[in-house]
C-alpha cells in the first residue's frame, strides 16, 4: 500500500534525524500503470452472415427481444427482420468469439428519406455471456466512427425506458435523451469526419479481419483434430472387438 502524506509526515516527526525516504509512489518500479484498453475486433458483416446474425438473435431471450426490438419478437419476426437487412445501404457490425460466435452485433441503419439522408439508427445486442465486457460500448464507438466517415451527422437510438444500459451509453457519448412514457429518444450530434476518424476505421478494419480469419483457421485445425480423434478412437474399438 502506498504511503499518504500525512504517514510520511508522522514518520519524519517521529525520527528527526532519520534520512528522508521519497513516497512510494515516488519511485518508477512501485508506480501504478494504468492498463490500456484492449482493442475489441470489430468486424463488417455482410449478407453472407445472415445466418450467423439469425442465430445470435434468436438466442435472446423474450425479455431480451423485447429490449432490443420493443416488442416480444418471435422467430419468424426475427427471421423477417434478418432477411430485411439491406447490407448495400445499412452497416452491421459484429464480434465473434474463438469459436466464430456472433456474440455482440450492432444494426447501423441510414435514413432512406432525401431530407435525412444524414441521419442513422442504431441498435445494439449482446449475448448473455458476454455482457459485463463493454462490447455494447465498443460498437456503439465502432458504429459512431463510421457514421460520421459516411457523412451523418445526427444518429438516434430508439430505445425503452426500462432500457439503462442502452441508454448509460447514450447518454455518456453526450446524447440527448427525451422520455415519453416507456419509450425514449437519444439524440447525439455529430462531428465531421476528419483524417484521424477515416485512419482509425481503417485500421479497425484490417485488425478485425486478421482477427477473423485467424480464428476461422484456429476452429478449422481443432475441428480438424477432433474428427482425427474421433477416427482413432474408432479404429481402437475395431481393435478390442476383433481381440475378443
Amino acid at each position: 500500500m502506498i504511503a499518504s502524506q500525512d504517514q510520511n509526515k508522522t514518520s519524519s516527526e517521529a525520527a528527526p534525524n532519520a534520512p528522508q525516504v521519497r513516497p512510494a509512489a515516488a519511485f518508477p518500479s512501485q508506480q501504478t500503470h494504468h492498463r490500456l484498453p484492449v482493442m475489441v475486433p470489430i468486424r463488417a458483416l455482410g449478407p453472407q452472415h445472415r445466418e450467423r446474425i439469425k442465430a445470435h438473435l434468436l438466442q435472446l431471450d423474450a425479455r431480451d427481444r423485447y429490449l432490443r426490438f420493443g416488442y416480444a419478437a418471435t422467430d419468424e419476426q426475427i427471421e423477417r427482420y434478418v432477411d430485411s437487412i439491406n447490407f448495400d445501404r445499412d452497416e452491421v457490425f459484429g464480434i465473434f468469439n474463438r469459436r466464430l460466435e456472433l456474440i455482440a452485433m450492432a444494426h447501423l441503419a441510414f435514413s432512406e428519406h432525401p431530407e435525412y439522408k444524414h441521419c442513422a439508427e442504431f441498435g445494439v445486442s449482446v449475448l448473455k455471456q458476454a455482457r459485463g465486457k463493454g462490447l455494447g460500448a465498443r460498437l456503439f464507438e465502432r458504429a459512431v466512427m463510421h457514421a460520421r466517415n459516411e457523412g451523418v451527422n445526427m444518429m438516434f437510438i430508439h430505445a425503452l425506458t426500462e432500457n439503462v444500459p442502452m441508454l448509460k451509453i447514450a447518454r455518456k457519448a453526450g446524447a440527448v435523451v427525451r422520455y415519453e412514457g416507456s419509450e425514449s429518444e437519444a439524440f447525439l450530434q455529430l462531428p465531421p469526419a476528419n483524417f484521424d476518424t477515416r485512419m482509425a476505421e481503417l485500421v479497425e478494419e484490417q485488425y478485425a479481419e486478421l482477427d477473423y480469419q485467424f480464428k476461422k483457421q484456429a476452429k478449422h485445425f481443432w475441428d480438424f483434430l477432433s474428427g482425427l480423434q474421433e477416427i482413432r478412437q474408432g479404429v481402437r474399438e475395431a481393435r478390442h472387438k476383433s481381440a475378443q
